[in-house]
């Protein structure tokens, strides 16, 4: 009976070998026995670990091109897989750090070698992490139409708080917008304008687009207006006035001025009379006509500001 079980279990032990020999043989064929390919692929830099406190203020070149060989379906399997090349700044400090690439950078499957990797190296310029409060200054050309100024300009916003590396910060105190063209203009209006900004700022914003309002309004000239008449109102005698005529200074706008062939139609001057008996002092309130297409006038002063009204009694 013992003579029996220990022929099975030679039985059982050749059946083993003989799968594991037939496993080999076929791994041997997978691994080495397949066809041998070459490819090149592009392996991203992962950064990790970098401190808080540190930014990395120049441009480096994101991935490492490596050929590789080795067996075909493993290669072309590499498509499928998340490699990366994992650089490690958790021990960093400002300054400049040279990363080496080289066969071990990588991790790949066993099987498949490293024939080629560019670039050997990868420079890093580490700077110190700061926040930055710069206005925008906006930027003009040109002069509006004749006759009109360009009252305020307000940009929306007009200031952008900056992250970014301290040493490419400190470079500026305000960031600019391109040329706002003002040649011509008569009117106000809303524009869309992008920032001009240096490369290492575009890196850090991207294309940043502010909101400019341009309030446009007709230039005002000083302007001193005589032989204005004055009107008397809400009188239910008749009565006479002293002077019957102001003088005022007013800011007028210069193509109304230039429309108007007297300037003494742009305004008017009254007086309000009730129930007079006796010659009475009163106030004269001058206006400026409201002429449509043009800004309001503005009445400064007006001389005199009181006329002697007198009642005409038995027709003198």
């Amino acid at each position: 009976m013992r003579k029996v079980t220990l022929i099975k279990n030679k039985r059982e032990n050749w059946l083993l070998k003989g799968i594991s020999l037939c496993l080999a043989i076929m791994l041997w064929y997978f691994v080495v026995g397949e066809d041998q390919i070459d490819m090149t692929i592009q392996v991203p830099i992962e950064v990790i670990n970098l401190p808080r406190d540190l930014t990395i203020s120049n441009q480096y070149k994101k991935e490492i091109e490596v050929s590789v060989r080795g067996p075909r379906s493993m290669v072309l399997d590499l498509k499928n897989r998340n490699i990366s090349r994992p650089v490690n700044l958790s021990d960093a400090k400002s300054g400049t750090i040279v990363i080496r690439n080289d066969d071990t950078s990588i991790s790949l499957p066993k099987g498949i070698t490293v024939q080629r990797l560019q670039p050997k190296n990868i420079t890093l310029l580490l700077d110190q992490l700061i926040q930055k409060n710069f206005p925008i200054e906006p930027i003009t050309q040109g002069e509006p139409a004749r006759g009109y100024v360009l009252q305020k300009l307000y940009l929306d916003p007009n200031h952008l708080v900056i992250n970014g590396p301290k040493n490419i910060l400190d470079r500026d105190l305000a960031l600019k917008t391109y040329l706002i063209d003002l040649e011509g203009l008569d009117h106000s209006t809303t524009l869309q304008v992008h920032l001009n900004l240096d490369p290492e700022f575009l890196d850090l914003l991207g294309e940043t687009v502010v909101t400019a309002q341009l309030d446009v309004r007709e230039k005002l000239v000083n302007l001193t207006v005589d032989n204005i008449p004055v009107n008397v109102r809400e009188t239910s005698i008749p009565v006479t006035v002293q002077p019957d005529s102001i003088t005022v200074e007013a800011r007028i706008p210069e193509n109304l001025i230039k429309e108007t062939p007297e300037p003494a139609m742009l305004f008017r001057a009254s007086v309000s009379v009730k129930d007079i008996s006796t010659p009475t002092h009163k106030a004269v309130t001058a206006n400026g006509v409201n002429v449509p297409g043009h800004d309001p006038i503005q009445v400064l002063s007006l001389k005199p500001a009181n006329v002697l009204i007198t009642p005409v009694v038995n027709g003198q």
